[in-house]
Parts: C-alpha cells; structure tokens; sequence
C-alpha cells in the first residue's frame, strides 16, 4: 500500500527466523565509534560465527582500509546468502511498533515505515515533505552508494522525526494489543529493543490518517504560524547520509528505466526508518563533538582567530588549568551576541570566546572555520563524535584538538527547518553513541 499524500508505503518487512540470536543479530549504526575500532573488535567477538547484521554492513571505522572493495563484495555476498538460506522471513505487509530502552531513557517509542524518496530533497531550498535538517555532504555518498547499489536488501539505522506534539501517530498504538515481533536485549551497552506487528487495516488506517492530518496545509500553517510555506512532515534525526544515498540510487534507476511508468513500482523507490515523535520524552537531543587530528593546535586556533576576524568577529583565547577553572571562566562570559566553544589539547583545557559571529548557532560559527581549515590543510582530519570523555581522551593527545559545543533545543527543530532551512551539518545527535539505532529489520530493495 503507498499513500503518495503522506510519502509512505506499508512494507513487507524481513526479520530474521525465530531460532535467531537476536542479541548477536543487532549491531548497532555503522557510523557510531569511528574513532574506536576496539569496539568493533569486541561487536565481532560478540557475534562470533552466528548470523549477524556485522556481516552485512560496513563500520565507517574500516572506510579508509586498503580490503574497502573486497568488503562491499563480501557484504553483497553475505545478504544474498542470508536471502537464500532463509535466515530472514519476509512478514506481511505492516509497520513494526518498537520500544527501545537505553542506559540514558526508559522508553524511546518508534515505528517503523517505508518513506517514499521521490518526495525528498536534501538540496538547499527543498520544498519536499520528507526535508534535511542539515547539510548533506555528497563527498560522503560515494563509499555508500557502493555498499548499495549492488545489495538485495537494505537494513536501516535511518531514524526520522515527526512534530506531533498531540501524540496522534505513535503512542496510541502502545494501546492496542499487538502481535510481538521481537524482544532483543542488545550487545555492549545498547540496552533492550520490543517490537509488535502493526498490520490490521484499522490500526494501518489510523496511522495514516494521523499523519495525513499533520500534513495538512490549514493544521500545518496554524501549527507553526507561517502562510504559503510548503509542508514538512518528516525531517531526517539520524541517518541522512544514508537516505541521500537511498534517494541518489534511485533517481538513478529512474534516469536509466526503459519503463517510466513501471519503474515507479520498483522497491528501491523507497527507504525502510524509524519515525519518531520529537516529542517523545526518551528522545534527547545532545550535541556532536569535534575532534581534529594530525594537527598543530597553536597554529589551528590562531587561524580561527585569522578567520573570525575576517568575518567581523573577535575571538579571545583563554587557557585554564582545569574543568574547574574552565567552569568558572565560561560563568564569567555574560551578555548577548556571544559563542562559547571549550576545547582541549596536549596542553589542557581552554575556551574560545567569540564575539559578533557571523552565525546564530555556535555550531556554524565552528564548523565554517574547520572547513575551511581542513580544506587547506591536507594531512588534517576531522571525526566527529559524542560524548565528553573520548573528545578528552583523544583530544588531549598530542597533534589533537577536540571542541566541545552546546546542544540545540529539540522543540525548535521543525520551526527553524522551516524558516531558515536546513541546519549546520552534524549540529545534533539523537542521543549518545549507544542510543543509536541498532540494525535489526531488513527489506528487499530488488
């Protein structure tokens, strides 16, 4: 079933046979630890010789290895066989309610659909339902699109966001008595994930017509107090890299279709995600870190200083002793038209004051400097990469520099797409690393 007004289809989703280690099966998003390959090792040890989506991705820790190639033919190769030796089991035709505890949240509510990649646009200015809520580097998409391009299947660690302040979509399904389609205790640290089937055609009917209200054009511009702005119904959370490269396969196969009007058919037209209500309690918005390696710190920060200045805006230095100093010094650092971007190297913790930005968000006011740093300086690197404790670790070591930054306010999100477009590239994460959504569900994609 495919409802072109919502961009949604009902999918045929695959999960793995019944006599499946589900804990070993579910691996978490390949685009989490990149600066940590020794949790990869222990995810493979985890996993041992069962099936196990870790055979069916590739970590972007492993992207800059020599075997890149050899590994993308290996994975290919590992989902067909999954195919073919049925480990997975095509379900009927419905959504999957999921339930997902984490050391962080109790309860983080989802519901898995297939969105429709013919009405998303990740360019500047897209009037799209689906939209970016940030800027989609396609550097990044060629390293996926090889991953993809040949595969049967696809499993998604995709998580998308809905603004449905009543609840109208996902909570009320939590009523229903539902058919359990899993109940998954996840590997080192990612708490526990419950699923239930969701494919009568009342419930699948209710669904879709709470949706179908949020995409009206009166409730829409009522909603958030706009006139003739085009309606967005779903922003990218997680995973955005990964739907550009679902989109850009797919406008592909329709550039090269000998039959326009049947290719419209074709699976791969769309993406299995995770729909989530941004205001879901168990949904936290943190902050993304920066990390730069391979780098004279002295000379890094004294051509932000270069840059800012450019830009009309002053920025102050100031080395602390310890958190405790840098605490007291960013308490100190009152008044308006200000960012605060504490950072750490060899030689300690410090914290760059910048005043008259150029940019709303701090995050922008950092990332329009590493760019352009980065883009001069070949050798440098950047990860990015939550959490305080290993920006401190591999920012203190030397030839580093980490930065830390402010987290944006969840509620704000929908509105500012709207109005300003999509935001700085990675300036939120859904969560902590060990939040994030752990493959479990596949779908055919051919």
């Amino acid at each position: 079933m495919i409802f072109e007004n919502i961009a949604l289809q009902v999918p045929r989703i695959l999960l793995p046979k019944p006599d499946t280690d589900l804990t070993k099966w579910a691996i978490i998003a390949c685009d989490q630890y990149t600066s940590e390959p020794e949790y990869w090792q222990k995810a493979a040890e985890t996993a041992a010789a069962k099936p196990s989506t870790l055979k069916v991705i590739f970590p972007e820790v492993f992207l800059e290895d020599d075997d890149s190639e050899q590994r993308i033919t290996a994975i290919n190769k590992a989902m067909q066989e999954y195919l073919d030796q049925e480990v997975l089991e095509e379900q009927s035709e419905g959504f999957i309610l999921v339930d997902r505890q984490t050391s962080e949240v109790a309860s983080r509510k989802g519901l898995m659909v297939a969105l429709d990649l013919d009405q998303y646009d990740y360019s500047e200015g897209a009037t799209t339902l689906i939209r970016a809520t940030e800027g989609t580097i396609v550097d990044r998409l060629p390293p996926r699109i090889r991953v993809r391009e040949n595969a049967p299947i696809e499993l998604p660690h995709i998580m998308v966001l809905i603004d449905d302040p009543e609840r109208t979509v996902i909570e009320p399904l939590f009523e229903k008595k539902l058919e359990k389609a899993y109940d998954v205790p996840l590997m080192l640290n990612g708490g526990h994930v419950k699923g239930w089937h969701v494919n009568d055609s009342e419930t699948v009917g209710q669904v879709t017509k709470a949706l179908a209200k949020l995409a009206d054009p009166d409730h829409f511009s009522k909603r958030y107090n706009v006139q003739d702005k085009p309606v967005v119904l779903y922003a990218m959370g997680d995973g955005n890299h990964s739907f550009a490269t679902a989109k850009a396969i797919w406008e592909e196969l329709k550039k090269t279709a000998s039959d326009k009007k049947a290719i419209m058919n074709h699976p791969a037209r769309f993406a299995l995600v995770e729909l989530v209500n941004v205001h879901d309690p168990g949904l936290e918005f943190e902050a993304i870190y920066r990390v730069v390696f391979d780098v004279d710190s002295e000379n890094l920060l004294a051509s932000m200083t270069e840059f800012c200045a450019k830009q009309g805006a002053s920025v102050t230095l100031h080395r602390c002793v310890d958190q405790v100093e840098l605490a007291a010094r960013q308490a100190c650092e009152t008044g308006d038209n200000k960012h605060l971007i504490p950072f750490v190297d060899a030689t300690g913790p410090g914290l760059l004051v910048v005043a008259n930005p150029s940019f709303h968000l701090t995050v922008a006011t950092l990332q329009s400097f590493l760019d352009d740093y980065l883009a001069k300086n070949s050798k440098a690197r950047i990860d990015y990469i939550h959490g305080d404790e290993p920006v401190s670790r591999l920012g203190s070591q030397p030839g580093n520099i980490g930065f830390f930054l402010p987290s944006i306010s969840k509620h704000d999100l929908f509105k500012t797409i709207i109005l300003d477009g999509a935001l700085p590239r990675k300036t939120f994460s859904m969560g902590e690393a060990d939040e994030k959504r752990f493959y479990l569900e596949c779908r055919k994609i051919v």
